[in-house]
C-alpha cells in the first residue's frame, strides 16, 4: 500500500485543481501541449477566486497582436564578446546520473529544434549534451564535476577547454538550489559507474559528496572576481550564478561587491524555495530557503536601487510550466524563466516521485538501463520541443490581452492577489519596488531595506 500511494493518490483521489507538487490541471496542460493538443476547458474555472490567494491579471479593453516571432533576452551585452540570445522558457538545470542518458538526450534535442538553452545541471557535461547540439548552459557547483582537480578543487585548464565547446553558450555557477539550500549532496559508490565517472572527473565506483559551500570564494567580492574569471576563461561567453536566496543582506553585500570591483555577472538566476528535480530532506524541502516570488523581489529591488539591473539579467526556476507562470514571473522581476519538472513532464514524467530511488517508472529519473529504455527520444524530444514553443506562446497571448507586445512593457500592477474575501491589491502595492539608484542615494529607504543596505559587507557573508 504505501509503494502505490502516490499513484492511487494522484489517479483517483486528488482533485483536478489541488493536487502536490503539480495539480493534475496542470500536468494535463504540460502533457497536452507535448502531445500538439490544444485543448480547451469548458463550463468556466474550478478555482475558487474568492479565496484568498488567489491571482490573476488585468486585461486590457484594446489588446494588441501576438508577436509572430517570440521575443528572447540578450545575456552579456556590452560585457561578452560572445553574448547569447536567451528564451523566455528554458530547460533547467538537471544532471546526468539524476537523469537518464536517453531523458538528456530528449531535452537537448528538443532544445535544438526549439531555439531554446539546456542547463546541465552540475554533473557535468556528457555526450548525451552534445549529440544534438543544442545550446548549453554549462553549470559548475561545489563539486566542480568536469572540471575537478583530484582534491575535488576547481581546474581552470579543464574548465576552459570544455567552455571553448561551440554548443557551450553560457556557464553558471551554482551556489544553492530550492530544494535544499546551503546543502551538499552525496553520489552512493554504486551508482558511480564508469560514464558517470568519466564526465564528473572522479573515480569509478567511490563515494562523491559536494559540501555545502565552494572553494573558490569565501566573500561576497571574491564571487564577483570569479565571475569575470569564469567569462575570461570561457571566451567572453556570459557567465553568471544560480541561487536560492536567503537573506537580503546577502544579496545585499553581493550588489555592494559589483559596485566596488566594477564588474557583474551576466545573469543570476534565482532558484525558488518551492524545490525542484533534487532529493533533500523533508526539513529541507519544507523550511529552508525564500520562495520564488519573494527571492525574485529581493534580487530584481537589490539591481535597482543600486543602478545595476540593467546590466544584469534575471532568470527564474521554481515550478514553471505554463504561460501564466512566464508572465508572473516577469512581472515579479524577471528577464526570462526555466522549468524542470514540467521539462520531465514532457518526456514522460508520471509525478510518481521516485526520482530518488532509481525506480523511475518511466525511464526519465533512472540509470537502470532497462527502464531507461521505456523513453523513445525520438517522440519525447518533439515533446519538449512543441511544449516549449505552445507555452511560450500562451504567455505572449495572456500578454496580448493584456495591452502587451513586449515582456519590457509589463509592470507589477497588472498582476492582482486576492489578500480576503473582501479586499483585493495588486503587486504594485503588495511589494516594495525601489526606484533606480535608490540605494546609492540612501534616503527615504523602507527600514527593511535601510537596515539590509547598511549591514551588508562586501568583505563578508554573514549569518
Amino acid at each position: 500500500m504505501e509503494m502505490i500511494r502516490p499513484e492511487v493518490q494522484q489517479y483517483f483521489i486528488e482533485r483536478d485543481y489541488d493536487g502536490r507538487p503539480f495539480d493534475r490541471d496542470t500536468r494535463e496542460t504540460v502533457y497536452e501541449r507535448a502531445k500538439g493538443v490544444f485543448g480547451d476547458d469548458p463550463f468556466g474555472t474550478e478555482l475558487s477566486v474568492y479565496e484568498p490567494g488567489y491571482e490573476f491579471f488585468t486585461h486590457s479593453v484594446m489588446p494588441v497582436r501576438v508577436p509572430e516571432e517570440p521575443p528572447t533576452v540578450r545575456l552579456g551585452e556590452g560585457t561578452c564578446p560572445q553574448p547569447y540570445d536567451m528564451a523566455l522558457l528554458n530547460v533547467s538545470a538537471m544532471s546526468f546520473g539524476s537523469l537518464s542518458a536517453q531523458a538528456i538526450l530528449a531535452l537537448n534535442r528538443g532544445a535544438a529544434e526549439g531555439g531554446f538553452a539546456h542547463d546541465t545541471g552540475e554533473g557535468g557535461i556528457s555526450e548525451y549534451h552534445v549529440r544534438h547540439g543544442g545550446d548549453l548552459v554549462w553549470e559548475v557547483g561545489t563539486g566542480y564535476f568536469g572540471c575537478r582537480t583530484e582534491d575535488g578543487g576547481f581546474d581552470e585548464r579543464k574548465f576552459a577547454d570544455k567552455a571553448a565547446q561551440d554548443v557551450v553558450r553560457c556557464v553558471a555557477l551554482k551556489l544553492s538550489q530550492g530544494a535544499k539550500p546551503g546543502m551538499g549532496g552525496v553520489l552512493p559508490g554504486a551508482k558511480v559507474n564508469a560514464e558517470i565517472a568519466r564526465v564528473r572527473d572522479v573515480p569509478e565506483g567511490v563515494t562523491v559528496h559536494s559540501p555545502g559551500y565552494h572553494q573558490v570564494f569565501s566573500t561576497p567580492r571574491e564571487l564577483i572576481r570569479f565571475m569575470g574569471r569564469m567569462r575570461e576563461l570561457a571566451g567572453g561567453k556570459p557567465a553568471g550564478f544560480k541561487l536560492c536566496v536567503g537573506s537580503r543582506r546577502d544579496v545585499l553585500a553581493i550588489c555592494k561587491a559589483m559596485l566596488e570591483e566594477r564588474m557583474w555577472p551576466d545573469f543570476i538566476v534565482v532558484d525558488g524555495a518551492e524545490g525542484g528535480t533534487g532529493a533533500a530532506p523533508m526539513e529541507f524541502v519544507d523550511h529552508v530557503g525564500t520562495p520564488l516570488t519573494e527571492g525574485l523581489n529581493i534580487v530584481h529591488n537589490a539591481l535597482v536601487g543600486t543602478g545595476l539591473r540593467e546590466h544584469v539579467r534575471i532568470g527564474a526556476s521554481g515550478k514553471v510550466a505554463t504561460g501564466a507562470d512566464i508572465v508572473k514571473r516577469l512581472i515579479q522581476g524577471a528577464d526570462y524563466t526555466n522549468a524542470a519538472r514540467a521539462m520531465m513532464f514532457a518526456v514522460g514524467c508520471i509525478q510518481s516521485q521516485r526520482c530518488h530511488t532509481n525506480t523511475c517508472p518511466v525511464g526519465v529519473a533512472t540509470q537502470d538501463p532497462g527502464r531507461a529504455q521505456a523513453l523513445d527520444v525520438e517522440d519525447k524530444y518533439r515533446r519538449v520541443y512543441r511544449f516549449q514553443r505552445a507555452t511560450v506562446h500562451s504567455a505572449l497571448q495572456i500578454m496580448a490581452s493584456m495591452g502587451v507586445d513586449d515582456p519590457s512593457l509589463l509592470r507589477p500592477h497588472m498582476l492582482r492577489r486576492r489578500l480576503s474575501y473582501e479586499q483585493v491589491t495588486s503587486y504594485a502595492d503588495l511589494f516594495t519596488w525601489l526606484e533606480p539608484g535608490a540605494l546609492l542615494g540612501g534616503k527615504g529607504l523602507p527600514d527593511e531595506w535601510a537596515r539590509a543596505w547598511d549591514q551588508a559587507d562586501p568583505d563578508k557573508f554573514a549569518p
